[in-house]
Formats: C-alpha cells, sequence, structure tokens
C-alpha cells in the first residue's frame, strides 16, 4: 500500500491543530469544565509532535525522533489527565512526564538504542496504557452520566490498541507497508483520528449541557420563584463567599435584617394576590436600593435580609433607610388598593475582620426587634465591636412613625 507521508503528515497536523483549537474555545466559552482544556492541550502537543516528525531528514535526528516521541506521549498523558480532571481529580504532575521520561531513558540503553522495532513497541505500549487509565477514570467516573459507557470505553479501549499497530504487530495485516516505520504511525493515527474526534466532541458536547442543566438546577435550587431574589439557601451560600472574602481583604459589612408589617393583616384583608405582589415590590425596591456589590434574599413569609458588602457605618444606614421609605411609598397603593405596607429592618454593622452572617443576623434580629417595639416602619442599627462582643443598640435610630 503507497502512502503519501507529506500529505498524511500535513492533514494530521491540521485536524489535531483544528480539534485542539476548538476544544480550547469550547473551554473558553465554559471554563468549570477543565477537563476540555487539558483534552485541548493534548491535541495541540500532538500536532506539535507529529511537525517535528515530518522535519526527519530535515534536523538531527536527535529532535526529529526523540523529541516528537517525547512530545506525542506527553500528550497522552495530558489526555489522561483530562479524563481524572473530569471525573473530579487533581493533575498528576509525575504522571504526564513519566512515560515520555521511562520512554527516553530505556530507549537510549545501550540494548536497545538501535533497536527500532523496540522503540517502537515501547512508546505505543506507553500510549495504549495511557488510554486505557483513561478508560478506567470514566469507568468508575461520570461517563455513564453522559453517554452508555460500554460505547464509550469500548472506543478508548480501542485507540489504545491501534497504537500498537506502530509495532511490528502491523506486519499481521492484509497488507506490507513499505515503509514500516512511519506507515505503521500513520496508519494508526488516520485509523484512530476518527474515533478521537467522535468521542471528544460528544464527551464535550454532552458534558457541557450537563454541566449547564447542573448550574440551571442549582441556580433554581437558590432562587425564590415569586420575588426572584436568593433564597435562604443562596443568601448563605452568597454570605460565605463574602466571609471567604473578608479573609484574604477585612473590610466592614453590614447585614440587615427586615420584616414586612402586619403581613398577615394585609394578606387578610386585601387577599394573596395582592401580599404576593406587595412582596414582590419589596424585592424590587430593595434590590434598586442596594449596590451592585450588594445582595437581598428572602429567607422565607415576609422576612428577608441583605448583606452590604465594604460599607461604612453612614453609608449603611442611607442604603437601609433608602430602602424602607422606597418601600413605604411604593406600596401606598397595589392595583387600586390602599395598602400602605410599611417595613422594619434592623441592622448590624460588623466591625471584625471575621464575617459570620449567623451571628450578626441574631444581633440584627434584635435590632429588628427594637424596631418593632419602637412602632414599625423604622430602621435600629447594633453593632459588634473588633474585641467579637455585642455592644448595646447604637443611638442611632432612623424613625419613621408607622401610619
Amino acid at each position: 500500500m503507497n502512502l503519501d507521508i507529506n500529505t498524511l503528515f500535513l492533514v494530521t497536523i491540521y485536524v489535531e491543530t483544528i480539534l485542539g483549537l476548538l476544544l480550547l474555545f469550547a473551554w473558553v466559552q465554559n471554563s468549570e469544565i477543565y477537563a476540555v482544556a487539558w483534552w485541548g492541550a493534548a491535541h495541540l502537543l500532538r500536532a506539535g509532535s507529529i511537525t517535528l516528525f515530518g522535519m526527519y531528514g530535515q534536523a538531527p535526528d536527535i529532535i526529529t525522533i526523540d523529541l516528537s516521541n517525547a512530545i506525542l506521549l506527553t500528550s497522552f498523558a495530558v489526555m489522561w489527565t483530562g479524563a481524572r480532571i473530569f471525573d473530579g481529580g487533581r493533575p498528576s504532575l509525575f504522571g504526564i512526564f513519566a512515560g515520555a521520561a521511562l520512554w527516553l531513558f530505556v530507549s537510549h540503553m545501550p540494548l536497545f538504542e538501535h533497536s527500532l522495532n523496540f522503540r517502537a513497541l515501547l512508546s505505543a505500549g506507553i500510549i495504549a496504557s495511557y488510554a486505557w487509565l483513561a478508560v478506567a477514570e470514566f469507568w468508575r467516573g461520570r461517563a455513564e452520566q453522559l453517554v452508555s459507557r460500554l460505547p464509550a470505553i469500548f472506543m478508548m479501549f480501542a485507540h489504545g490498541c491501534l497504537f500498537l499497530l506502530r509495532t511490528p504487530l502491523s506486519e499481521l495485516l492484509p497488507w506490507s507497508p513499505s515503509n514500516h516505520v512511519f506507515s505503521s504511525v500513520w496508519l494508526t493515527v488516520l485509523s484512530s483520528e476518527a474515533l478521537m474526534f467522535t468521542i471528544s466532541i460528544a464527551f464535550i458536547m454532552l458534558a457541557m449541557a450537563k454541566e449547564r442543566a447542573e448550574q440551571s438546577h442549582k441556580a433554581a435550587a437558590m432562587v425564590d420563584p415569586l420575588t426572584g431574589l436568593i433564597n435562604r439557601r443562596g443568601f448563605f451560600l452568597e454570605s460565605a463567599r463574602i466571609a471567604r472574602r473578608q479573609e484574604e481583604n477585612p473590610q466592614l459589612a453590614a447585614v440587615l435584617l427586615v420584616d414586612l408589617d402586619n403581613f398577615k393583616s394585609i394578606n387578610d384583608r386585601f387577599g394573596h394576590a395582592i401580599g404576593d405582589k406587595v412582596l414582590q415590590i419589596f424585592a424590587e425596591t430593595a434590590t434598586q436600593a442596594v449596590r451592585q456589590s450588594d445582595f437581598v434574599g428572602r429567607l422565607g413569609g415576609e422576612e428577608f435580609a441583605a448583606v452590604l458588602h465594604d460599607v461604612g457605618r453612614e453609608r449603611a444606614l442611607v442604603i437601609a433607610e433608602r430602602m424602607r421609605a422606597a418601600f413605604a411609598e411604593a406600596t401606598s397603593t397595589v392595583d387600586g388598593c390602599t395598602v400602605g405596607a410599611t417595613a422594619s429592618i434592623g441592622m448590624v454593622l460588623s466591625e471584625r475582620p471575621e464575617f459570620d452572617v449567623s451571628e450578626l443576623l441574631v444581633q440584627a434580629d434584635k435590632a429588628l426587634y427594637e424596631a418593632k417595639e419602637r412602632g414599625r416602619n423604622r430602621v435600629e442599627l447594633a453593632t459588634v465591636d473588633r474585641a467579637g462582643t455585642h455592644g448595646a443598640r447604637a443611638a442611632a435610630s432612623l424613625a419613621q412613625s408607622a401610619a
């Protein structure tokens, strides 16, 4: 069988490069799936290796053979690493370079240095091992959640087996390549490239679709369907992010706890449709009152909470008062009904580097109780000092008596 080696080099380089760039582009579009980036890098490394193979006779053999083979082996190690990361594992620096190091060391031992058959068998065996390690990762991991495991694993296993055709095993084929070293390489590459292209794209597309579905499901699980605000779970998760940010760069933060006054009476008098509208109005006015760096959540019923990040005492009071006043104004009339809903707000300002939202909510709840006791439709401020002791309620009560 006559093979145009130069054409095969060029075609394979183009295919590997384009596939690698497509995978990296897919990763940029969804950076959460790091395995895609590793698979893209594996294909680009393979393109570089094949480019060096194509320089045979134009550069010293130490470059065209040893370096290209080392890069080729590393590319399959990177492919296996992508499979590990896809299953939630971590990259293994030793595993990535072990195959190339083993091949360079053993193939240059005096006993094997001039044995082309052994060198080909060793490199093919290492490649097959990495392919089969990837099979093992998919077998015990998430492959069954993407596609049927058996076809996927069969293709990956076959990919490893096909690379053994780089060895004298290719002589068992119905034809005998005229150039054993090169022809067996390209026979392997071309026969397996379609498999790798298909399975890579299938895994990537399905993984991205699954990741989007999971993210959508997680986002939906943290959103209150009535108001569109984050719910209790989302509020505490977002607060945890603030806490981690505080560890790196401690700043002041304020927590607001809001309760809509006499909300049960509003429901009883005007009906639940108006009550739901009142909740939606508060969500809208509260979101407009805070800054983009802050967030508001609905903890349940008519109870809301907000976290103001990197804010001083005076600024926090202004935001809280703006929220209270805007809500009272917006609910003076709801769908033709004179509702006049109001909100009481308890606020605590954390002056310590640590940010414990549960502790701050306890103190905000005490301030909220004070606001209720003093006539509702008010903002009451409490503080937590730097030593961690709870200060008395600050004499900063922005009073607006309930009508």
